[in-house]
């Protein structure tokens, strides 16, 4: 009984908190012509509705794609059909061909809302239940305070539900496909990910350490005999979903060509919007294309293996370790929250995201118990200890990433500040939205160096903990 009163309690919390951002301002609102992503999720579900499939992707005399095209996977495209559905049925307005653009209304942004909700009941809060409760270690109630801590990471619920990306239904598919690697279901992990690469691309970044695990394992039990077939069926799994979502668009040559020229619009370039990362920050000095990219080699440190290998996508695999480096994992989601702040004041969502952001930092840090679980042994900094043993030897790393931490978090209050109540030089008008990108980038460059380097040393820190026990 105690662990369903605490499992529902950490439902309840993730769901309240994700409904009280639904009252805020949302992307677009009042902002014509384009009325921003609140008004291209409610015009996909126009176009899905009231198009033939042939046409979701082309641009035609009923369908504009400089007005908010299709430009996210088939799943995205039935998942705007299946709530233009609902929308035909609560009011006819709401997807009517042409004479929808730019509809609000109280009724509108309560449906839309929910329509995110629904899908993290359904999606994303069961896979990360399941994975607390499954695959972290601890007692129940230290379980549940990961599993709320996860569920309360403002950067996802701010986008989600002020923007209305959907994210939980890929990152929720992704961590199904997570789950079934772990409890030995290599085919449903296959499916939940086919899936979720099938909802957004950007599930791409993702992709490299699932299939290099899953090849892995298959080797280690042999090619030429049942590794060969359980390669053959997670092969076929991939390849059959692969074509049950693509099926309306594999009659003509020219329609998946054009799904994937919309996937992948280069033309757009590496950033918009202003939204702090890596391109944009070192757009100021030079133009950089590369990527750092590490390939797993055991299901235990999987999801730093997602993390260093999707330097675009990258807050959930550092959800699914805030319960194993705490403070590392708390420092890097506010900081990922702080990233997207020209965006966040853009869209009147400041006070949301002061909000959120602020109870996640005092409950994670409580609940985790992360400040008092900062020894050099569980942060991690084995690797550094080394490296400074024979010019620093009393020098304490632990107390140094405490201050860094609190540094931190006052430069990004500071700029946080001063982006909102201060107007920018009249020769710098970006200003503040630049110092946002390179503050955060500069944070993001010691957090992949950090993860890179507890990954390389976690199977070292496994062998010295069994010749411990």
């Amino acid at each position: 009984m105690e662990n369903w009163s605490l499992f529902s309690l950490c439902v309840l919390l993730g769901l309240t908190s994700r409904w009280a951002v639904s009252f805020h301002s949302y992307s677009g609102a009042g902002k014509p012509p384009m009325f921003g992503d609140y008004e291209a999720q409610r015009h996909w579900q126009e176009v899905t509705y009231n198009l033939p499939v042939h046409e979701w992707y082309f641009n035609t005399t009923n369908n504009d794609l400089n007005y908010w095209g299709l430009d996210y996977p088939p799943l995205t495209a039935y998942h705007s059909l299946v709530c233009a559905y609902v929308a035909k049925l609560l009011n006819p307005e709401w997807v009517e061909l042409h004479a929808s653009r730019g509809y609000e209304s109280h009724s509108h942004k309560l449906f839309m809302r929910a329509t995110v909700l629904f899908t993290d009941i359904l999606i994303y809060i069961p896979a990360v239940l399941l994975y607390c409760f499954y695959f972290c270690d601890g007692s129940s109630k230290q379980k549940v305070a990961t599993a709320l801590c996860i569920l309360l990471y403002p950067g996802l619920i701010l986008i989600d539900y002020g923007h209305f990306q959907y994210n939980s239904v890929s990152l929720g598919l992704a961590l199904w496909g997570i789950l079934g690697l772990g409890l030995g279901w290599d085919l449903f992990g296959s499916l939940a990910f086919t899936l979720a690469l099938n909802y957004k691309q950007m599930e791409l970044y993702h992709s490299l350490p699932f299939f290099c695990y899953l090849l892995g394992k298959c080797i280690k039990q042999g090619l030429i005999g049942r590794g060969f077939f359980q390669l053959a069926k997670i092969s076929l799994t991939v390849l059959v979903t692969f074509a049950l979502c693509w099926m309306p668009f594999l009659s003509d040559p020219k329609q998946p060509l054009q799904v994937l020229h919309r996937l992948f619009p280069f033309g757009r370039g590496l950033f918009e919007d202003k939204v702090a990362n890596t391109w944009c920050s070192l757009n100021v000095l030079i133009k950089i294309k590369t990527l750092l990219i590490h390939l797993p080699t055991t299901l235990s440190p999987f999801p730093l293996s997602l993390y260093v290998s999707s330097p675009q996508n990258i807050s959930q695999p550092v959800c699914l370790v805030i319960n194993e480096i705490p403070l590392i994992a708390i420092w890097f989601l506010l900081t990922s929250t702080f990233s997207m702040l020209p965006l966040l004041v853009k869209d009147g969502l400041l006070l949301p995201y002061v909000v959120t952001s602020l109870a996640f930092l005092f409950l994670s840090l409580y609940l985790l118990s992360a400040l008092e679980r900062s020894t050099e042994e569980e942060l991690r900094l084995g690797l550094y200890r080394k490296l400074t043993r024979h010019w620093l030897p009393k020098l304490n790393l632990s107390r140094i990433i405490k201050w860094k931490f609190w540094f931190s978090l006052v430069a990004m209050a500071a700029l946080s500040f001063t982006s909102v109540w201060l107007e920018p030089p009249a020769k710098f008008p970006d200003l503040f939205p630049v110092l946002v990108s390179i503050l955060s980038f500069l944070h993001f460059l010691g957090f992949i160096i950090y993860f890179n380097l507890v990954q390389l040393m976690e199977p070292q820190r496994k062998k010295s903990q069994k010749k411990t026990n």
